[in-house]
């Protein structure tokens, strides 16, 4: 599992680096994209403006050719036969015209054709304002497209007359054929209608002869809106389609280029896929080389932080190795500096508490000790003068018998601090214990001026102890409640099970302790009395702890101290009341 020093590194890198190189790359993949398709469109629509130029031109000169062979028949007047031979002259020099036709204002006919005229005059709604007229694409006998134009003459009597001419679009498709764009790129011209009149697709060819060819949708959205001359779509086939559109402003009609987008943006494809294969690469390589980067220096701290764990476990003799010789290297020199010094200032500390301690005991020692061994020395030399008293005898015997038991439990405290005596522990009953001590500090309280009392569970509370030591620990806590309860005060000591717990709580109504002592007075060889050597409350500490439990005080200036030994239960059992003791 990485740790979250390493998870924030590799962020960080991929913050740093990656995320600018991801952008980068996007950002220049979307120019890419946007500046390839609006190439290939302006590259599409220059080639379907110029088609669309050559097919305009293409169609002016037919329309051309009909105003000029109008002009000729109008200079003179001409007899009927002297018309046919100019518009069958006419015929040959101009192949893409099947028939040339004068419709006379006076309603006489005459025709290239032999026989009959296959074309009509046109209807006047159809007429452009112009004067020209293009009729809807046929087909001829051989299947070749065809349509009928028509030009209005004006005659000088003021009447009208009309040149119709049936023009075969053969050319005009092969026009349209010849304009390609890569290897599916096809035209097709629409008329104004939207009708196809040509279309380079070979499938499409035959509906258009018959009459039933019409663009799709999109395409005739793209004739009518003139100010965006592409569209994107899906044909009837399914394919993504480029299409471009330049208008043939002889007729109104419009050529359509279309090709499919995954061959017109076939070079913005490959690029953006070597982009994206390029950047996936440098990506392999940012976060390989941060990778390897980041291990070195990540192991480099990890080292240094072992080494802190190492000291505050107390393991003051580690010391760090860093590699390199950079800032980590100089942080892991220091490291190995401070634990050095470090190591020298808890050895000065240890010697002055050493000192301290010693200084300590001895003066206790000499304090608590001048009083027993005075009255041991001043009872000696009495002795020696009244050795015949044989009252005074008694009296000699119990003061140096008390006095020697006062020094004797003092070494005695002095060696369980030193080497803490081993109890041998089997269930006991806290109830009884908590009440002998109760009713053997009686006398004392009641000396002191304050009540003791002792409110006990009302069935035995069983755990695993030792009656002797256990009860030394309770006199200890009561003498001292005792001894910091004013005349007047109250002395508790009680018992109760709490969950699979037994609790005995001593507390007081005394002066209470100040909170900067609490944290200290269960070390050795601290005392607020004026005898004693500080060890009673160190003692009892170490005596609950080997008897498996805890303990712990509260106390507040002016409201009383409560003291909580906690056991664990042998028998757990609940009653609802307790009993008072006294």
């Amino acid at each position: 599992m990485r740790s979250p020093l390493t998870r924030r590194f590799v962020l960080f890198v991929a913050t740093a680096a990656v995320a600018p190189l991801l952008i980068y790359g996007l950002l220049s993949i979307g120019s890419l994209w946007r500046g390839t398709r609006e190439s290939v469109r302006a590259g599409n629509l220059n080639v379907a403006t110029r088609a669309a130029s050559q097919i305009d031109q293409y169609l002016a000169n037919a329309f051309k050719v009909l105003r000029s062979l109008g002009a000729d028949l109008r200079q003179t007047r001409l007899a009927a036969w002297q018309q046919d031979r100019i518009l069958k002259n006419y015929v040959l020099d101009f192949p893409e015209f099947r028939e040339l036709t004068l419709f006379g204002a006076d309603g006489s006919v005459v025709t290239s054709r032999l026989g009959s005229p296959a074309v009509r005059p046109p209807a006047a709604s159809a007429v452009r304002p112009e004067g020209l007229f293009v009729s809807p694409l046929s087909v001829d006998d051989d299947y070749l497209p065809t349509t009928t134009v028509a030009v209005r003459l004006d005659e000088p009597g003021g009447g009208t007359s009309w040149l119709v001419g049936a023009l075969s679009l053969e050319e005009l498709w092969r026009m349209v054929d010849s304009i390609r764009i890569g290897a599916r790129g096809f035209a097709m011209l629409v008329s104004d209608d939207d009708r196809l009149v040509a279309h380079g697709d070979p499938d499409e060819k035959r509906q258009i002869a018959q009459g039933e060819g019409a663009p799709d949708p999109p395409l005739q959205e793209l004739v009518r809106d003139a100010r965006t001359p592409y569209r994107e779509y899906r044909d009837r086939r399914g394919r993504e389609v480029l299409a471009v559109a330049a208008r043939v402003e002889t007729l109104r009609w419009t050529l359509i280029v279309e090709q499919p987008a995954e061959e017109a943006y076939a070079v913005a494809i490959r690029l953006q896929r070597q982009l994206w294969v390029m950047i996936g690469l440098a990506l392999l390589v940012t976060i390989a080389a941060g990778s390897l980067w980041s291990r070195s220096v990540i192991n480099r701290i990890f080292i240094l932080m072992r080494g802190t764990q190492a000291i505050a476990e107390g393991r003051m003799q580690e010391r760090v190795a860093v590699p390199g010789r950079d800032e980590i290297r100089q942080l892991g020199d220091a490291f190995n500096t401070m634990a050095d010094r470090l190591v020298e200032l808890q050895e000065n500390v240890r010697r002055q508490e050493r000192q301290a301690m010693f200084g300590r005991l001895a003066a206790g020692l000499v304090h608590d000790l001048a009083h027993p061994i005075q009255n041991i020395g001043n009872s000696c030399k009495l002795i020696m003068r009244m050795w015949d008293d044989l009252e005074y005898r008694d009296t000699f015997k119990r003061t140096v018998d008390r006095e020697l038991g006062v020094i004797r439990q003092m070494l005695d405290d002095l060696r369980h601090i030193a080497k803490p005596a081993t109890l041998r522990k089997f269930p006991m009953d806290a109830n009884r214990t908590v009440a002998e001590v109760v009713e053997s500090t009686r006398p004392e309280a009641e000396a002191a001026g304050v009540t003791l009392s002792g409110q006990l569970w009302p069935t035995p509370l069983l755990i695993e102890g030792e009656p002797f030591a256990l009860g030394r620990v309770c006199r200890n806590l009561i003498v001292n409640a005792i001894q910091a309860t004013e005349r007047g005060g109250l002395v508790v000591a009680e018992t109760e099970l709490v969950g699979d717990r037994v609790q005995v709580r001593v507390y007081d109504t005394g002066c209470g302790i100040p909170p900067e002592r609490l944290r200290t007075i269960f070390d050795d060889f601290v005392t607020t009395k004026q005898r004693g050597l500080g060890l009673g409350l160190a003692i009892s500490r170490r005596i609950v702890e080997q008897l498996g439990g805890s303990v712990t005080v509260s106390s507040e200036l002016g409201k009383g101290t409560t003291f909580v030994l906690d056991f664990p239960a042998t028998d757990a059992r609940t009653m609802p009341t307790a009993v008072v003791a006294g």
